[in-house]
Formats: C-alpha cells, structure tokens, sequence
C-alpha cells in the first residue's frame, strides 16, 4: 500500500505541471472603430479580429512588434507573444486605434 503523503506528492506535483489555457480574445471591428478599444491578456493569449466592415484593415503595432492584415468581411488572428502595452491602429485609417495589455 503506498502511503497516503506519496499520493498527495504525486497529486500536487501533477497539479503543478497543468498549464493554464490559453484563451481567445474577441475584437470586432465595425465603421472603422476597434471594439474593445483596449483589451487584457496574457502571453499565449489569441486575438482574433472580426472585420464587419466593407473595407480591409490591419491591426498594426506601433513598435513594430506584429502587422496584420484583415481582409473585408474576413477575420484575422494574432498569438501574442511578449508582456507588455502594445499600441496599435490601421495603416489605412490611422484614426482607428487600439490597445492591448499583455501580462507575463
């Protein structure tokens, strides 16, 4: 019989070693506003931007970290990769901004 302290070892260490999941984050995009205009999230984390609009946009990072382009009615999405306030907006419609916050 294997004592009951082994098994609580064994529990919590596999408790331990569960990562947290990722999650996906929504941002919609409609009349040329990001929607929410700041958004939280951790490393790991996805965004997935929705177009409603009849024109192509991109979600474009003012340190130059990611660009990405979402096609008319298309949706696009981005793994976030590194901590920190990253400021984004359109390259077409530079009025259009955004902001998200990623957590280590």
């Amino acid at each position: 019989m294997t004592p009951r302290w082994i098994l609580t070892a064994l529990v919590l260490c596999w408790l331990g070693s569960v990562s947290a999941h990722a999650e996906t984050i929504q941002v919609t995009i409609d009349k040329l506003v990001f929607s929410p205009t700041e958004v939280n999230a951790k490393v790991g984390d996805t965004i997935v931007w929705n177009n409603k609009d009849i024109l192509a946009h991109t979600a474009t990072a003012d340190n130059k970290d990611w660009d990405v382009m979402i096609g008319s009615k298309q949706t696009a999405s981005l793994v976030l990769k590194n901590a920190g306030s990253i400021d984004y907006f359109c390259k077409f419609h530079p009025n259009m901004k955004g902001r998200v916050v990623v957590a280590p």
